[in-house]
Formats: structure tokens, sequence, C-alpha cells
């Protein structure tokens, strides 16, 4: 069943933030974690270490389309990313990584 079936026309209209909910996603499903989140911030902290200028798009835009596709996937709500997420929802999630994942690389995690 896709979400607009549900009468839901877009994510506004869901009883929760979609991008919280994708954020606690990536960190909480260990599959996910494992093979995609994990790698993705340790190249970060790698090229943070090295000096290296950070480009949160360039290191996370991949990961978080992964990450959508998973979590649709998962929970079952669409077909297409597209139909619950949109750029708006994209950039703010990879905000919301970039700036927590880079307070614990300062803090010496993923080292």
């Amino acid at each position: 069943m896709k979400i607009v079936e549900m009468g839901i026309e877009d994510n506004q209209n869901l009883n929760f933030d979609v991008v919280d909910d994708v954020c606690v996603f990536m960190r909480n499903d260990p599959m996910f974690y494992r093979k995609s989140f994990f790698p993705a911030i340790s190249r970060m902290a790698e090229m943070q270490r090295s000096g290296k200028t950070l480009d949160k798009n360039k290191c996370l835009s991949g990961m978080i389309e992964n990450a959508l596709n998973s979590y649709i996937r998962k929970y079952n709500i669409a077909d297409l990313p597209d139909e619950v997420f949109n750029n708006d929802d994209r950039q703010k999630i990879i905000d919301q990584v970039f700036s927590e994942e880079c307070e614990l690389i300062k803090n010496g995690e993923y080292a």
C-alpha cells in the first residue's frame, strides 16, 4: 500500500517527524548501521583527522539515499523514497547527521 493510498498526501500529514525517524533508524537498525552508516561516518572521521575539508553533501548523500530506500522498504510505507521525502527532508537529514556525528568525531569517537 502506498502512503497516498492511506489518504496521506505528503509527509507533513504523518503523525511523526520522518526526518527524526530516519535518523533514529540509521543508528538503530543493525544491518544498515554496520553496512552503511558506520563506514560513511568513519570515512568522514578519517578525512577530518587528515585535515581535509568535509563537504557534508558529498560525504553523506549516498548513504542517506540508501537509508531512505531501506527505511521505506522496512516499514513498507511507499514504493519510492520520493513519495515520502522531498529535497528539503533529505537536506535536513544530512544536516542533522553531519552536525551530530561531527560533534562525536571531535570528541574522539570513530577513532
